[in-house]
């Protein structure tokens, strides 16, 4: 019934705008974050590649907040617009918290699994780009939506397959021979974990949109 109702009012585009800008930069993140984890001399590179891209997701987040403070009709519920904007922005402050370890720990090599685990991130990132623009039409829109949020629910799956066995490699490898490998190693597994973790609370997010508006 609500849907319907907001259907028949003027919207704020400017949401669907911020949101995919949004949603481009969280792509460019992913690729920025998959590419320091191959190593070598690009690790500077790409992390402050990464740090610049999350002041931009910063501003685009102030924006959408002082939209929906000034808007007198939301395209959706203002506490979802929040909560999606916020969603998506911790998942690019979660790429900027390991590069911060990684410059702490001054690493330039990374494991397999986690070169894996970036090619996942980047995934995710692409698919909810995808998931975006599609909010704009939510009924219109329903099935695919629905679709790409389980596929995100599943490359987070994923990541956990790639976490632990991951950790047990490095345990296997480091664990008895070199505790600061294997604890700056389990850390950053475990941050990069929680990257994926954010773009499936992107989806939870995408998904409560989809039940209240159609």
């Amino acid at each position: 019934m609500l849907g319907w109702f907001r259907a028949l009012l003027p919207r704020e585009d400017k949401f669907f705008d911020l949101f995919e800008r949004h949603s481009r930069i969280l792509v460019a993140g992913a690729e920025a974050l998959q590419k320091l984890l191959d190593g070598g001399e690009g690790v500077e590179r790409h992390s402050r590649a990464i740090v610049e891209l999350e002041d931009q997701a910063d501003v685009v987040t102030r924006e959408v907040l002082l939209a929906v403070r000034k808007s007198f009709i939301t395209p959706f519920d203002r506490g979802d617009i929040k909560d999606l904007i916020q969603s998506m922005d911790d998942a690019i402050d979660m790429m900027h918290k390991v590069v911060k370890m990684v410059r702490l720990f001054e690493q330039t090599s990374f494991e397999p699994r986690m070169r894996e685990m970036g090619a996942v991130i980047v995934e995710a990132a692409h698919l909810t780009a995808e998931a975006i623009p599609l909010l704009e039409k939510v009924g219109a829109n329903v099935t695919r939506l629905g679709a790409v949020a389980e596929e995100i629910t599943k490359v987070e799956e994923r990541a956990d397959g790639l976490h632990d066995a991951g950790l047990k490699e490095l345990f296997q490898r480091h664990g008895r021979t070199d505790a600061m490998a294997w604890i700056v190693g389990s850390e950053l597994y475990g941050q990069l974990e929680k990257v994926v973790d954010r773009f499936e609370d992107v989806a939870n997010e995408i998904s409560g949109i989809v039940i209240e508006n159609v």
